[in-house]
């Protein structure tokens, strides 16, 4: 199960990684230093408290060790009531005289003075004391104590021993404190780290903010003015951001200027596309007439002449509809306005269906229109170029027996116009660039008559002018063609 975005560091931004990492790092050196600062004073308060244990224990034996009588009289020994010498405060004291017990005290700062059970005396004789001090807890409410074992010279075991609560009491108190002070610390940490990242970020944000406003522009066509830049005070290259900054500017100079250059490139083909396809338009229509003209001359006139001259009226007609197409397009290029009137798209439809049959006996030819008149607001004779070219698209490229469906419909505001047709389809990797100029089918869809390869890039130009679009699917057996127009 892959887990939540937000427990992907990957996927957060470069402040919150900043801020993690900040506050991860102040948690481990505080954390290390807590942990090294309890141990450095337990061990410290262990070995003190080792030092006090091993003093007493040679003054209980001092005091105990002859077994000789005291100058005073004999030895005193402790009650549960009172203290063996040298010792006070809280503590534990036992004598062991081979199998006997000679003394048994212990003193407790919240109990007083007392004995040790017969289980506790247990626990002693089950801990193997000897001269290195070892921590034995005497459970219920005695606690843990430090004992040592220490041997007088008569042969008698003194188990003397000091409370280890008020070190571990220590101890803990220290442990809270740290664990607070980190608490806290965490909280400011972050709170000033988010801050700190924040204003540092900035700079950073602002190169960010450039970037997202260039991207939004429209560079694909048409003059652009690449006016958005870093601001001066983010472009100083002593700082990474001012490098990065820096480098955006001069990459949107550079940019700025291969755009320039491409568009004055495209200008000036466009125009020598318009001025061409002019200039041609003359000399075509003279080829024309000449080879019509010569062909009704009265005189008689070889087959292979009357064959060739008719060749030439062919190919001229065919250049004439290819320079018409290349000046159209060079003018809509050029923004040059369309006619705007009432325009019944029905009957241009019916009427350019009516065409294509015609052209195209060899198709099936469908047509579903609604009855009433469906208007749009353009050039007639630009969008019936657009139905046309459709039509004659599904004719060139679909064998003979192909059903061609031509509708029409009304929804929202839209009127759209569909040309579909039941024929090999249009192969994938053509798809994106079928509107494209000078765009050509592979042997699926191979003219079957001649074709400039321009007429869905009129069809894409003249509805974009429109305010329309024209939409392509296709896959075996099924293309469709459906250009969207605003209703009038």
């Amino acid at each position: 199960m892959s887990r939540p975005t937000w427990m992907r560091p990957a996927t957060w931004t470069l402040r919150s990684k900043l801020v993690a990492s900040t506050v991860a790092l102040f948690l481990t050196i505080t954390v290390a230093t807590g942990v090294v600062t309890v141990l450095a004073l337990n061990g410290f308060l262990m070995g003190q408290l080792d030092s006090q244990l091993m003093a007493q224990a040679h003054r209980v034996t001092d005091g105990r060790g002859g077994g000789e009588d005291h100058p005073n009289g004999p030895s005193p020994r402790p009650t549960p009531g009172g203290l063996p010498p040298g010792l006070g405060g809280g503590f534990v004291h036992v004598e062991l005289e081979g199998s006997d017990i000679g003394e048994n005290v212990v003193v407790t700062p919240a109990q007083g003075a007392g004995e040790l059970s017969a289980t506790q005396l247990a626990l002693l004789e089950r801990a193997g004391l000897s001269d290195r001090p070892a921590t034995v807890d005497l459970g219920g409410n005695t606690g843990a104590y430090r004992l040592v074992a220490t041997r007088t010279a008569d042969g008698r075991t003194l188990v003397t021993g000091l409370p280890v609560g008020p070190q571990r009491e220590t101890v803990a108190r220290l442990s809270f404190i740290v664990v607070l002070a980190t608490a806290f610390g965490l909280i400011a940490v972050a709170a000033a780290g988010r801050w700190l990242v924040r204003r540092n970020l900035l700079p950073l944000e602002r190169v960010a903010a450039t970037a997202t406003k260039v991207s939004h522009l429209p560079l694909d066509s048409g003059a652009v003015a690449l006016a958005e830049r870093v601001p001066a005070e983010f472009t100083d290259e002593r700082t990474e951001v001012g490098q990065v900054g820096s480098a955006l500017n001069g990459l949107l100079d550079h940019v700025g200027e291969a755009l320039n250059a491409r568009h004055e490139s495209e200008m000036r083909v466009r125009q020598f596309v318009a001025d061409a396809s002019h200039e041609l338009r003359t000399p075509l229509a003279s080829i024309r007439g000449y080879a019509e003209l010569s062909r009704r001359a009265p005189e008689p006139v070889p087959p292979s002449v009357t064959h060739a001259l008719g060749r030439v009226e062919s190919e001229a007609q065919r250049m004439t509809e290819l320079v018409e197409d290349l000046l159209l397009l060079a003018r809509l290029d050029a923004g040059r306005p369309l006619e705007r009137e009432p325009v019944d798209l029905t009957r241009l439809v019916v009427d350019a269906v009516s065409d294509a049959h015609a052209a195209g006996p060899d198709h099936v030819w469908q047509l579903d229109v609604p009855d009433d008149a469906v208007n749009v607001s353009g050039d007639s004779a630009r969008l019936h170029q657009i139905v046309a070219n459709l039509l004659a698209n599904a004719r060139t490229h679909t064998p003979p027996g192909t059903t061609v469906r031509t509708s029409v419909a009304e929804t929202d505001g839209e009127v759209s116009v569909t040309v579909e047709d039941n024929g090999p389809g249009i192969p994938d990797a053509l798809q994106p660039n079928v509107f494209q100029r000078f765009a050509r089918g592979e042997a699926s869809r191979s003219r079957a008559a001649g074709s400039t390869g321009l007429g869905l890039s009129i069809v894409h130009a003249v509805t974009l002018a429109h305010g329309g679009r024209v939409d392509l699917s296709s896959k075996p057996g099924q293309t469709v063609f459906r250009v969207a127009l605003p209703a009038h």
